[in-house]
């Protein structure tokens, strides 16, 4: 069988035959997008986690969201799938539970002090302020975020509770090609609106860091040699981003 010559001719063949030679030639073109997510994961992790093993479970995601994906719904499958993979990368970290009860724990108490300011003070509290009220010194503070990065990076896929008992993935903010009807779709489209608004309220080195880690695709080490910060910097600002990003989108969820 020919190689498939474009995205669109493949899933245009797949859809129609459901042909498992198409199947795996479509696995085998967006493989190099799974090993990008895993790279870039890694880069954010304790060196204990091994690249093949986020691999291997963000193929699982890719074959999943193949098996799912619906193209005449008008989205490109990455934007679909991007989200799933990384999903599939997530749940196995999680599977894993290598982080300490002790980091969990300091992850919830310095997430609980973040969303407090927030809505105290109706903006993205600074760093000498959460300091404060933790009764920390700044540095000890920032190490902190260090410490807990990774935790908050998991917690981004966490599910937010609103109170109709409504919930919504934080990290999902794409489109879901297959939401099963129109009611779901205006969610996705809420929860959307709800992050760029989110976004738009990062004081501005967290807005850059985000925007350059999942928009532009750097590193956390990349980052840093952009910004002229150490790689530990730029992770603690990353993590001060998520943790006023999931603050702002669950305080509009809860009002």
């Amino acid at each position: 069988m020919k190689a498939i010559n474009s995205a669109a001719k493949g899933w245009e063949a797949y859809v129609r035959t459901q042909s498992p030679e198409l199947r795996e030639q479509l696995l085998l073109e967006y493989l190099p997008m799974v090993r990008r997510l895993a790279v870039r994961l890694l880069g954010s992790l304790p060196r204990s986690v091994r690249l093949d093993d986020l691999v291997s479970a963000g193929v699982m995601g890719l074959l999943a969201s193949i098996d799912n994906f619906d193209p005449s719904l008008g989205i490109k499958f990455e934007t679909y799938a991007m989200t799933r993979i990384r999903g599939a990368m997530v749940d196995s970290l999680r599977e894993l539970d290598w982080i300490p009860r002790s980091i969990r724990q300091k992850a919830r108490r310095l997430e609980q002090t973040v969303d407090f300011l927030t809505q105290k003070l109706g903006r993205a509290p600074e760093d000498a302020e959460i300091a404060e009220h933790l009764e920390l010194p700044v540095e000890e503070y920032r190490q902190l975020l260090s410490d807990v990065n990774v935790a908050v990076l998991l917690s981004l896929d966490d599910t937010l509770r609103g109170q109709d008992g409504s919930e919504s993935a934080l990290a999902d903010s794409t489109p879901d090609a297959n939401a099963r009807n129109q009611e779901e779709r205006l969610e996705d489209e809420e929860i959307r609106e709800l992050l760029v608004d989110g976004l738009r309220g990062l004081p501005e080195q967290e807005r850059l860091v985000t925007a350059l880690y999942y928009y532009e695709e750097l590193t956390l080490k990349e980052i840093g040699e952009v910004l002229g910060l150490t790689e530990s910097r730029a992770s603690q600002i990353h993590a001060k981003a998520l943790l006023l990003l999931r603050a702002s989108v669950r305080a509009s969820l809860q009002s």
